[in-house]
This record gives C-alpha cells, sequence and structure tokens, in this order.
C-alpha cells in the first residue's frame, strides 16, 4: 500500500519552531519531488515548498522563504519541513506529497499523506 505519513506537528508559540517529518512506505521516493502542502480553516491548499528529487531544486512560497527550509533523506525515505520563526498564520495543516514534478501546483503531486495540525498560538 503506497502511503505517506507525516508527524511532527503541533503547538508552538509564535517564534518558535517545528520540524515536520514525512515517510514514505510501500513505495521509494526516490526519483519523486516532495513537496509541502498547507491549509488553513476556509482556505484552499496552498503550496509551501518543493524540493527535487535529488534535493537539488528547492522552492519556497514567498510567505514562508527565509522561515522554513526542506530536506529529504532519500536513503531513509523520508523528507523533512524545518519551520522557524513561526508566525499564527502559519496555523494550518500540512502535508506532504510526491509528483513528477519541481512545482507548487498541488494537481501535478500523486501521492499524500493525511496532514499533520500545526498551530501557532500564544
Amino acid at each position: 500500500q503506497l502511503q505517506l505519513v507525516e508527524s511532527g506537528g503541533g503547538l508552538v508559540q509564535p517564534g518558535g519552531s517545528l520540524r515536520l517529518s514525512c515517510a514514505a512506505s510501500g513505495f521509494s521516493l526516490n526519483g519523486y519531488v516532495i513537496g509541502w502542502f498547507r491549509q488553513a480553516p476556509g482556505k484552499e491548499r496552498e503550496g509551501v515548498a518543493y524540493i527535487s528529487s535529488s534535493g537539488t531544486w528547492r522552492d519556497y512560497a514567498e510567505s514562508v522563504r527565509g522561515r522554513f527550509t526542506n530536506s529529504r533523506d532519500n536513503a531513509k525515505n523520508m523528507g523533512y519541513l524545518q519551520m522557524n520563526s513561526l508566525k499564527p498564520e502559519d496555523t494550518a495543516v500540512y502535508y506532504c506529497a510526491a509528483g513528477p514534478k519541481i512545482t507548487l501546483e498541488r494537481g501535478e503531486y500523486y501521492h499524500w499523506g493525511q496532514g499533520t495540525q500545526v498551530t501557532v498560538s500564544a
């Protein structure tokens, strides 16, 4: 069974940090772009970051650039999203996804996790 599972979400104060993990099972992430997306209540799911299959290419949404860093460990079949200087507006359910293209367009991703909640609040 092809599966992506996110972990590492939680409640954090503004200015704090969290590290999300994305674990793949039933298939290899090698050769896939890993994308990170988020969806806040009442809003559409938006692309946050992606990293190419080799890790060479990365890009971020303007709203998180300079604060978030994504990485991957192909040997462990894992992806990561380090989130620093978190703001209340970062509160959302965060999803990882795997697809063939380096893009923040969610329609280009084939496999999705179930999401992990991130809440930034004092």
